[in-house]
């Protein structure tokens, strides 16, 4: 059943289907922002639905052929995944994000509204106008998820979207799985579905391969729904040694700087076990502890 209510606050919206669950925000004139929540309402009637019809195809892995894909959703999903084919990758990366994005078009489409967003479980579609700014909220350990930072946001910056993944160990609440041990892996892109995309591919690169103290096992055997089918990805990771935490987080860092120096992403916080690195001086001089 789909739930479509204001939060106790008056000012947000909350819409839940399924798995699907956004919190959404706007400031404007009242009745612009009555109306914008009613367009995202009125959108959100058929997301999860034509998601499901398509999920068979969205679960297989891209190759050298774009799938042919109908819903708005799915199409951005596989967009957004698309540059990184070259490796295991389908578009149920960019799923939340996409999701997001999707709404927040919806939202603002013939509205006038100074600022708004679309959160789907912390992967955060952002509209920004003239001269707006918007502070965001940064979790650094998806198990403990209490705000460890802010990131200001600009209406001059080209961040649009905004994604956190990371591996689900020792219970999290994760909603996928990671084939790297990053506690989590935040990152600015110009839309959700993109910084979903790469948020997950660089929380894969955070590792520490063959490493036998962590534990992993195949994804079927957690969810044997998971599009990973019987590929390993992490369950626990041990208390690491501080060399070992930053031999990981650089690898990530690096791949993370390759995505921002071709423009596929903004700007990135990467955290392991109680430290971080950063790529992008934006996103380093705005971290707050």
């Amino acid at each position: 059943m789909i739930q479509t209510r204001l939060l106790p606050d008056g000012r947000r919206l909350h819409l839940q289907h399924g798995p699907i669950d956004l919190v959404i925000g706007a400031w404007g004139d009242a009745a612009e922002v009555r109306l914008a929540y009613g367009q995202a309402a009125a959108a959100f009637q058929t997301v999860l639905t034509d998601l499901v019809a398509e999920l068979p195809l969205l679960r297989q892995p891209l190759d050298a052929e774009p799938p042919l894909l109908r819903g708005p959703v799915a199409r951005r999903m596989a967009a957004a995944c698309w540059p990184y084919r070259a490796d295991f990758i389908t578009p149920m990366a960019a799923v939340a994000g996409a999701v997001a994005d999707h709404m927040l078009a919806a939202l603002v489409e013939g509205r006038e509204l100074a600022k708004a967003y679309v959160n789907d479980g912390g992967d955060i579609a952002l509209h920004l106008g003239d001269g707006q700014r918007l502070t965001c909220g940064m979790v650094a350990d998806l198990r403990t998820p209490a705000v460890a930072g802010t990131i200001e946001l600009a209406a001059a910056m080209p961040v649009r979207g905004i994604a956190t993944s990371g591996a689900p160990t020792k219970g999290s609440g994760g909603r996928s799985f990671s084939f790297g041990i990053a506690d989590a892996v935040t990152v600015l892109a110009e839309s959700a579905a993109a910084a979903d995309a790469a948020a997950s591919i660089i929380a894969n690169a955070v590792d520490l391969p063959g490493d036998v103290r962590v534990r992993r096992l195949p994804a079927a055997e957690i969810d044997p729904d998971s599009d990973l089918g019987d590929r390993l990805v992490t369950v626990e990771v041990p208390p690491l040694a501080g060399d070992d935490i930053m031999r990981a987080l650089s690898q990530g860092l690096d791949m993370a700087e390759w995505f921002r120096a071709v423009g596929r992403i903004y700007g990135a916080v990467l955290t392991l076990q109680g430290r971080f690195v950063v790529c992008g001086e934006v996103a380093r001089h705005s971290l707050a502890a």
